[in-house]
């Protein structure tokens, strides 16, 4: 009997050593990456576009551009270590924040009542004017009225398109799920144009493969805002995003991150926005 109940002792100290190893390691990682407010050394998983040249471009194991680097000097403010760098199409980015498998995304995410009722945003750390994109030998199309009985291509899910075709009810409208596959299918003549902010155009223009190919009209007509998507109602995470996008900007490292992507196309570097009161 005795035997028996000092086997019962040792066995409960072996349970209760290894729920306090348990409880001092933390347990597993959000799948977001960092707790609750942002911060912390560690890994942030953070969404970006992977096909989008001068913003958020996946080259071999390289990851570039404008968005890529506010991603980057965003998580150094923040504190972490390491990012994991997550591709984030334009129909997923509520899905994938309010799932958790990312904790930012800085994917030219436009700021929009609609999204803001599902995600948060900080930001804007840029606002892009929605531009066409056509073919170089193309004078007809020289605006959005223009495009009338015209086969015109965007992604899914994104607001550019929307706003066109309220505008212009005339136009064909025709989705893919990048914006590579709608300028490739504007380059062989399947379609008549591309929509959508011209920065993201002069990007796609700039490159070896369309050069004298496409051409950005140059006629913007609305304004992009585009915000930090994060989890809805995180307020904290939202001012400290605010903080270090005001610190990227005012530092100079905002411009700098601009004339190194986009600057080699001709786009013209346009000031820098003011961010929105987090709520």
């Amino acid at each position: 009997m005795v035997k028996s109940l000092r086997l019962l002792a040792v066995a409960a100290t072996l349970a209760l050593t290894a729920s306090l190893a348990a409880c001092d390691t933390g347990g597993a990682a959000a799948p977001g990456g960092g707790g609750d407010g942002g911060g912390g050394e560690g890994t942030i998983n953070i969404g970006i576009k992977y096909d989008q040249p001068g913003l958020g471009l996946k080259d071999g194991d390289e990851y570039k551009g404008f968005d890529v680097d506010v991603a980057r000097y965003v998580a150094e403010e923040l504190g972490y270590s390491d990012i994991n760098f997550i591709e984030t199409p334009s129909k997923q980015r509520e899905n994938m924040l309010m799932g958790g498998q990312v904790k930012l995304i800085v994917a030219t995410y436009s700021i929009t009542d609609e999204r803001a009722e599902k995600v948060s945003f900080a930001g804007p750390y840029f606002v892009a004017g929605q531009d066409l994109l056509v073919r170089a030998d193309d004078d007809s199309i020289t605006g959005p009225k223009s495009l009338d009985g015209k086969k015109l291509c965007s992604v899914t899910g994104s607001t550019s398109a929307v706003n066109l075709q309220k505008e212009v009810p005339g136009v064909q409208l025709q989705n893919f799920d990048t914006y590579s596959k709608c300028v490739a299918a504007l380059a062989n003549g399947s379609i008549d144009a591309v929509t959508t902010d011209d920065v993201i155009l002069a990007g796609f223009a700039a490159q070896p493969e369309f050069e004298g190919k496409v051409k950005v009209v140059g006629n913007t007509f609305s304004d992009e805002r585009y915000g930090v998507g994060l989890k809805k109602g995180d307020t904290e995470l939202c001012e400290k995003v605010n903080a270090a996008i005001a610190k990227m900007i005012e530092s100079g490292e905002w411009e700098k991150a601009l004339e190194k992507n986009v600057g080699p196309s001709g786009y013209e570097i346009p000031e820098p926005p003011q961010q929105d009161a987090c709520s």
